[in-house]
């Protein structure tokens, strides 16, 4: 791995590293995205003192001790072995004076990496790192600590918007995120993986572009023979992922587990309240709210709030790649993987099925949700349009036909552009029926929103749209998949 397109990210921490004072980084991000490679790769080599801990999940406040304070002999005494603190209060306190031995030139780079698994419940870690931090190293302009954890929502709670001591003592924070389409297609070409646009797509819909997963690809494969090795065989590293993945991230998993289910089999969303209905009274009420914010800011949803339907809330629709992929293809067949009676091939068959066809579907149209900058770019949209989405379900006895509308941009200059999202192999071809049933879309969402807006329809589509007068006549605008990648 290297760290392509890390740019904004590698910013700061120059800026971090360049300091003339002490500063206080938080470094959040999912599972695999690269935080721990990224803080590694950019202090490697540089002239300063790295000191490194890493917490250990479900790991007692002794051993979490024992591991820090071996660190501390390693890095600041040459390997000497050191007595365990009983507590974190002892444990800062020698680390502090370990620190005031050095030069007064010898820039500190103090890196927690999984803190949230170090803060073990009763532990008082925290309490400890914001008195030492205000106390002590907040004084010192050698003093660069970073506090890294793949758990998004405890890093925002308990280090980002802090109450306590900690409250705006953060001086940089970085929200690691996987990568974009033309991030992956820069990290494979680095990596000797040369594959066009489409190839690059299928491998982003089942890894999300999470850098961990992409470096498991060998070159000289196509698409679907990457995805067989990733997914498809024994021990494959998307195969035993997803155990681990909630696990690891949130206590209670199980939780997390209802709901997202749930949420997967949505493929337009589902609104908070049926969905914590859903789930029953042991995950309704603070505990699903909660869980539902946790996996928001670490990325496996959504939430929105469908255009012009205020009154029905918040909505939650997947938008992680491997999770949804995993859910719906590696599941059902998992045990049949682990038991090696899977036949070899076996993946390119499933591809024929009208299923596959679905799913590249509802895959695409969480792509484009991720790359909505691009696709703005494309249609030549300002900045402040407000993107969103829409669906008409009539009630019960209504005889007018329902309507979704994939992906909309609420202009200011008086104008909506509505976006029909379309998988496919070819250029998508317009015929007469499907025209007319546009076109009774746009009407029935002129009528339920009331809008007075001028409306436009644009096509996102894989390959674009075949040219003829049925195109000509209601298209304003297309976006190809080529659009996504222009600034690779």
């Amino acid at each position: 791995m290297n760290l392509v397109r890390r740019d904004e990210e590698i910013a700061t921490l120059e800026q971090l590293y360049s300091s003339n004072k002490p500063e206080f980084l938080a470094l959040y991000g999912r599972r695999r995205v690269g935080k721990t490679y990224l803080i590694r790769q950019f202090f490697e080599g540089k002239k300063a003192l790295f000191f490194n801990i890493t917490g250990s999940k479900d790991g007692s406040r002794a051993k979490q001790l024992v591991h820090f304070i071996q660190q501390i002999g390693h890095v600041f005494y040459g390997g000497a072995s050191l007595i365990a603190p009983k507590n974190w209060g002892e444990a800062f306190n020698i680390l502090t004076q370990a620190i005031n031995k050095q030069t007064k030139d010898k820039k500190i780079i103090l890196f927690f990496d999984e803190l949230p698994w170090m803060a073990t419940k009763k532990s008082m870690l925290l309490q400890e790192l914001d008195y030492y931090w205000n106390q002590y190293w907040s004084c010192d302009k050698r003093i660069k600590l970073i506090v890294c954890g793949s758990s998004a929502s405890w890093v925002i709670k308990n280090i980002v918007n802090n109450k306590g001591g900690l409250h705006n003592r953060i001086t940089q924070k970085i929200y690691l995120e996987p990568f974009r389409l033309s991030d992956t297609k820069r990290f494979l070409d680095s990596q000797g993986v040369k594959l066009k646009n489409q190839q690059i797509l299928m491998i982003y819909m089942i890894t999300g572009g999470v850098p961990y997963y992409l470096s498991h690809i060998k070159k000289g494969l196509s698409a679907a023979q990457i995805i067989e090795k990733l997914a498809f065989t024994e021990k494959s590293i998307l195969l035993e992922e997803f155990d681990n993945l909630f696990s690891s991230l949130f206590d209670h998993s199980d939780a997390y587990l209802q709901l997202i289910k749930i949420i997967a089999s949505r493929r337009y969303g589902i609104g908070q309240r049926e969905l914590l209905k859903a789930v029953g009274k042991s995950v309704m009420g603070s505990v699903g709210i909660k869980a539902l914010r946790d996996m928001e800011e670490t990325g496996f949803i959504m939430s929105f709030m469908p255009h012009s339907h205020k009154r029905q809330g918040i909505y939650y629709r997947l938008v992680d790649e491997y999770t949804y992929f995993y859910l719906k293809w590696i599941a059902p067949i998992k045990k049949t993987l682990q038991k090696k009676s899977l036949d070899k091939g076996n993946w390119q068959a499933m591809q024929k099925t009208p299923e596959w066809n679905n799913w590249l579907g509802y895959a695409f149209e969480a792509v484009c949700y991720k790359h909505i900058s691009a696709i703005r770019k494309a249609l030549s949209i300002t900045p402040d349009a407000i993107a969103n989405t829409w669906r008409y379900v009539p009630r019960k006895g209504v005889k007018t036909r329902g309507a979704q509308i994939d992906l909309l941009f609420s202009r200011k200059d008086d104008a909506i552009t509505l976006c029909e999202i379309k998988y496919s192999n070819e250029p998508f071809i317009l015929t007469k029926e499907y025209v007319e049933d546009l076109k009774r879309k746009m009407e029935v969402f002129k009528e339920q929103t009331r809008t007075k807006k001028q409306l436009f329809l644009s096509f996102v589509s894989v390959n674009g749209i075949k040219n003829n007068a049925y195109a000509e006549d209601i298209i304003s605008g297309v976006v190809t998949l080529d659009d996504f990648f222009k600034d690779a």
